[in-house]
């Protein structure tokens, strides 16, 4: 039943040999990778307008020659990711470029700031498109849906559609993707039709809109005007840029040339971006559009905003809403395509656990689905689906990645010194220097917001990634060759077979007939839970097997470990050079649901010994056939046990 609902969910295995198949053509790449980054336009002027208002309404001019210096950062940075797929053609992104040039322990810290990153992506953007259903749901019928819950659901949808496979789920997402552009150009392309004609109506009256200010939302180093403020302001515009090394990082699913059809998406994406950005800005300036902290959270998006006053609240304004909200949904798919391919990439370098980086039965890397939708779930759970909780700690992983891959792709212009290496190296290292001049405003005032937790995961995630990688090089130099002191002129260590036998049973003498057949001194263990029936099964037991020693062990407190591990002790003791195998006997039932109505005895021991030094433990199966019982013989069953009583 667990296979057939895992194919219906998730579809049959795909053939290695089909890889090929499941590569992305650069219409179906583009909602994957760039989802993320186009659906940041949704919350990003309104976070520009938050950090403004601080100083008041008449600051909120400087939305818009905020956001040209935002896009010129875009330009830059997209460029520089470009130049990374085309050295970088295996994909990997920062973590890659900072591993080849700026040495394994920063290219932890780049896989931990973009494991972050893309935890909080999926966080971000499923708790603003919710965000966004809850505006249409408030402004067509004044109520608010259940936003954590509908976030978890969303997260799990997500997820079995992303363990269907790469291509599947970009055919699923590309509509919407390609939705959201089109009426987002409808709505800048009427908003500007009525700017230039004079038509424009404001999203909230002029009084209202003067007397606007955010107050308790931000800390007080920044409520006055100054550069500081309009540092801030740039910074958290930024989210606009988030999402944009999506790309890099996914290079390999991509059609060949995939270098050079990711490297055209990236460009794609970044023209896409920068005219949406600017055309929805410009809009929300002279709307006089207001951010949810200044007019209450949860009360109303700018996109909302924007949409009823520009398109009113009919076909076109609901088609904004759904469409928003289903591009911020896909926005986490761009996490399901890049954090398993960098889990990946880290696990086989031996910092993450190796199953990261085993390829699943559907072609995509399962476990790291799987694993990126619970860490997600839990933040969502924990900062309740507010987006303005999870901002602050989504921008510090995003750019702290940004300044290390910039970083490191300066070196390795500097060191190649190929055709054109200065210029690159400039463009990398102005890159470099206004991601990190973002980084540390972001880290400053968003500090006591929440950037604090980022602050302090990504150490200790890096100290995390050392320690396993540790380990891996421990087991590798353990197990690759024979210890020196080995002798083959030494001895074999003696052996002892303990047999548990809870009964008489046609299973345990199957297991005594098993250890038999080991060379060593077989015994059988019996823990004795219940006194009472010791007289009873010993009788039996030396009617059935009596030439095998039989070993009863008192367990006063019911429990089979303690006294089991109790006698190991004094069996390994008293013969310290010696291997001891423990055969526990099972029985099997025919269908899967009647194994439930048995103890699992033997799981629990496998538990307790797994650090156990020369004890091996082994299970005989007795598998039981498939007999059913009548309604008579039960009726049978029923009337012998009356008369026996």
């Amino acid at each position: 039943m667990v296979v057939a609902l895992r194919r219906w969910l998730i579809g049959r295995p795909i053939a290695s040999e089909r890889a090929g198949e499941e590569r992305l053509g650069k219409l179906l790449a583009l909602p994957i990778f760039a989802s993320d980054a186009l659906s940041s336009v949704a919350y990003a002027t309104g976070e520009i307008m938050a950090a403004l208002l601080l100083a008041g309404s008449n600051k909120l001019f400087l939305t818009f020659p905020i956001s040209l210096a935002i896009v010129a950062l875009l330009a830059i940075v997209a460029t520089s990711y470009r130049q990374t797929i085309i050295a970088y053609p295996g994909g990997g992104g920062a973590y890659i470029v900072a591993r080849d040039n700026l040495g394994i322990v920063v290219a932890q810290v780049a896989g931990a700031a973009l494991m972050i990153d893309y935890i909080l992506t999926v966080a971000v953007s499923v708790s603003s498109g919710v965000a966004a259903i809850d505006s249409l749901f408030f402004v067509k019928y004044g109520t608010h849906v259940n936003v954590v819950m509908v976030c978890l659901a969303t997260v799990a949808l997500v997820t079995v559609i992303n363990l269907r496979g790469v291509r599947e789920s970009g055919v699923i997402f590309a509509f919407p993707t390609y939705a959201f552009i089109a009426i987002a150009v409808i709505l800048i392309g009427t908003g500007l039709w009525q700017y230039f004609g004079h038509t424009l109506q404001e999203a909230h009256p002029q009084a209202a809109f003067a007397a606007a200010r955010v107050e308790g939302h931000a800390d007080e180093r920044v409520k006055d005007m100054g550069l500081f403020l309009l540092l801030h302001a740039f910074a958290s515009g930024c989210a606009a840029m988030t999402g944009v090394e999506a790309i890099s990082n996914g290079v390999t699913a991509f059609k060949e040339p995939a270098a050079r059809n990711a490297a055209k998406t990236m460009i794609w994406m970044a023209s896409i971006l920068a005219s949406i950005f600017l055309g929805l800005t410009f809009l929300a300036v002279h709307c006089n559009v207001l951010p949810e902290a200044a007019i209450g959270f949860g009360k109303e998006t700018t996109m909302s905003q924007m949409g009823r006053t520009i398109l009113g609240t009919g076909p076109l304004y609901w088609w904004l809403q759904v469409a928003t909200a289903l591009i911020l949904v896909l926005a986490a798919n761009t996490s399901f395509a890049g954090f398993p391919r960098l889990a990946a990439l880290i696990a086989r370098d031996n910092f993450l656990p190796k199953q990261l980086s085993s390829v699943g039965d559907r072609l995509v890397y399962d476990r790291g689905i799987i694993s990126l939708a619970v860490l997600s779930g839990t933040l969502i759970w924990w900062r309740r689906a507010d987006v303005h909780l999870l901002i602050p700690l989504y921008a510090v992983g995003v750019f702290l990645s940004f300044t290390i891959s910039q970083t490191g792709m300066v070196l390795r212009w500097r060191r190649l010194r190929s055709p054109g290496w200065r210029t690159k190296a400039f463009v990398n290292g102005l890159g470099a220097v206004a991601t990190l001049i973002v980084l540390s405003v972001i880290a400053y005032v968003k500090f006591l917001s929440g950037a604090w937790l980022v602050v302090l995961l990504i150490p200790v995630l890096v100290l995390l990634f050392l320690r396993i990688h540790a380990h891996y090089t421990s087991v590798k130099q353990q197990l690759a060759v024979l210890p020196a002191s080995r002798s083959l002129n030494k001895p074999p260590p003696k052996h002892v077979v303990l047999v548990l036998v809870p009964g008489v049973t046609r299973g345990a003498i199957e297991a005594i007939d098993y250890a038999r057949s080991l060379a060593g001194d077989c015994r059988a263990i019996h823990i004795e839970t219940n006194p009472e029936n010791t007289p009873a099964f010993r009788d039996a037991w030396l009617e059935n097997c009596p030439d095998v020693p039989l070993v009863i062990l008192e367990a006063p407190f019911r429990t089979v470990v303690e006294p089991l591990t109790a006698y190991l002790d004094e069996v390994q003791r008293e013969t310290p050079n010696t291997r001891v195998t423990v055969v526990v006997p099972e029985f099997v039932a025919p269908r899967w649901w009647q194994n439930l109505l048995h103890g699992h005895t033997g799981l629990v021991i496998k538990l307790a010994m797994l650090n156990r030094k020369n004890v091996v433990l082994t299970n005989v199966r007795y598998h039981l056939e498939d007999e059913k019982v009548s309604l008579q013989d039960m009726l049978d069953m029923d009337h012998d046990y009356v008369e026996h009583m």
